[in-house]
C-alpha cells in the first residue's frame, strides 16, 4: 500500500516529540509506529486530516479480527489495547497541531480507549514458571564449561541468580560494574540499560557459594583476556570466524557487548532444555528471589533491604508484583490457618 507523504511527515514530527518531549526510548517509539501503521492500513492510508472519532468503533472491530504478521493468530487483548492507547495519545497530540485544531478536540481521543472488559482481560495476570533455588543450582551444574562461550553463558545464569539483574541490564554490564571483593553489582545507568535508567547497587543475595565461585572465575578470566579494562563488556558477545582453508566457523568472544537481551534469553532457553527443566525465563529469577525474601526476611528493615537490592524503591512492588505466593504454598498456609492438617500433605 502506497505511503501517504503528508502522514509520514506528521508521524516524523510526532515521533520526534515522543523522543525529545516525552523521553520515550526507541523501542517504545517503534511500538507506537507499529500501532499507527495498523490504523493507516485500516483507513487505506487516508490523510490524517480526514480522521474522525466515528472511525474509532470500526477500527476496534478491525483489530479484533486482525491476525499478527508473525504468529498468524488473532492479536492479543494486550496488543489491541496498546494499539488503541497509542492512537488515543496520537489523536490527543493531533488536536493541538496547526491544521487540526478546528477538526479535533483533545476529548475526541477518548473514543479510542478500549472497553473496560478488554482492559481487565489484558491486565489480568497469568501464572508464570518460577524456579525453585535447587532447580537453578541444577541448571548451572548441568551447563558445559569446555569453551569460553560455555563459561560465559554459565556465568550469566550465576550472576542473575545472585543479583536478580534484568536480562537487558546484564547484556550491557561492564567489568567495572562488578566488585567481587564486596560481592557488589553496581547498575550504572550511564551505560547499563536499567529500567527507567536508574542507578542502584545490588549486593549478592544469599543463595549459595556455587554461584559466587562461577562468577568469580569468569570475572578473572574475562578481565585477564582484556587486560583488566573496566570499560570492557562483562559478557562480550559471540563472534564467528573461519579457520584456515575455509574451515567451519568457530565461536569466540568479541570486544563488544550485546545490543539487546535476546541472546541471554536464548541461553536460558537452551540451558533449560538441555537440563530437562521447564523453560524458565531470566526474569523468573527475580520472582524466585522475591519469594525467598518473603521466607527469610523477618523484620521490616530486612524486607526493605531485600526490596532495594532488586532495585525497587517501593517495598510493595517486590511483594505484590513479584511476591505472589505459589499455589502449593497458598494451599498449605490456608490449611494451617483453618487447622485442617489433611490439606498440608504434599500434592
Amino acid at each position: 500500500m502506497k505511503l501517504n507523504s503528508a502522514n509520514e511527515r506528521l508521524k516524523h514530527r510526532y515521533f520526534q516529540w515522543l523522543r525529545d518531549a516525552k523521553q520515550m526510548n526507541e523501542k517504545s517509539v517503534e511500538q507506537v509506529a507499529m500501532a499507527l501503521d495498523r490504523y493507516e492500513q485500516f483507513s487505506n492510508r487516508r490523510d490524517f486530516k480526514l480522521l474522525r472519532v466515528e472511525q474509532a468503533g470500526p477500527f476496534k472491530k478491525h483489530l479484533a479480527k486482525l491476525n499478527g504478521k508473525r504468529s498468524g493468530t488473532p492479536l492479543s487483548k494486550a496488543t489491541i489495547n496498546s494499539t488503541l492507547y497509542a492512537m488515543r495519545d496520537f489523536v490527543r497530540w493531533l488536536a493541538d497541531q496547526k491544521g487540526f485544531r478546528n477538526r479535533l478536540v483533545a476529548s475526541d481521543a477518548q473514543y479510542f480507549n478500549p472497553s473496560r472488559h478488554d482492559e481487565a482481560i489484558a491486565r489480568s495476570s497469568r501464572p508464570i514458571k518460577v524456579p525453585e533455588l535447587p532447580q537453578v543450582e541444577a541448571l548451572v551444574t548441568s551447563m558445559p564449561t569446555a569453551t569460553i562461550i560455555d563459561r560465559r553463558n554459565r556465568a550469566i545464569v550465576a550472576l542473575i541468580a545472585l543479583t536478580g539483574a534484568r536480562d537487558n541490564a546484564v547484556a550491557s554490564l561492564r567489568i567495572g560494574d562488578l566488585d567481587m571483593s564486596e560481592r557488589l553489582l553496581f547498575h550504572d545507568s550511564r551505560h547499563v540499560r536499567t529500567k527507567f535508567r536508574k542507578s542502584f547497587s545490588t549486593w549478592f543475595f544469599p543463595v549459595g557459594e556455587q554461584f559466587v565461585d562461577i562468577l568469580d572465575a569468569w570475572a578473572r578470566e574475562v578481565s585477564d583476556q582484556h587486560g583488566g579494562d573496566p570499560a570492557t563488556p562483562l559478557f562480550p558477545k559471540t563472534e564467528m570466524f573461519f579457520g584456515q582453508d575455509g574451515a567451519s566457523p568457530e565461536p569466540r568472544l568479541g570486544s563488544d557487548g550485546w545490543a539487546n537481551a535476546d541472546p541471554i534469553r536464548k541461553i536460558f532457553k537452551e540451558a533449560c532444555a538441555s537440563a530437562h527443566l521447564p523453560d524458565f525465563k531470566p526474569h523468573s529469577i527475580r520472582h524466585m528471589l522475591a519469594r525467598i525474601g518473603q521466607e527469610r526476611a523477618k523484620t521490616a528493615e530486612e524486607l526493605k533491604a531485600w526490596s532495594q537490592n532488586l532495585g525497587h524503591e517501593n517495598m510493595l512492588t517486590t511483594f505484590t508484583s513479584y511476591g505472589t505466593v505459589p499455589e502449593y504454598r497458598q494451599k498449605k498456609v490456608i490449611a494451617r490457618m483453618v487447622g485442617d492438617q489433611s490439606l498440608v500433605r504434599e500434592s
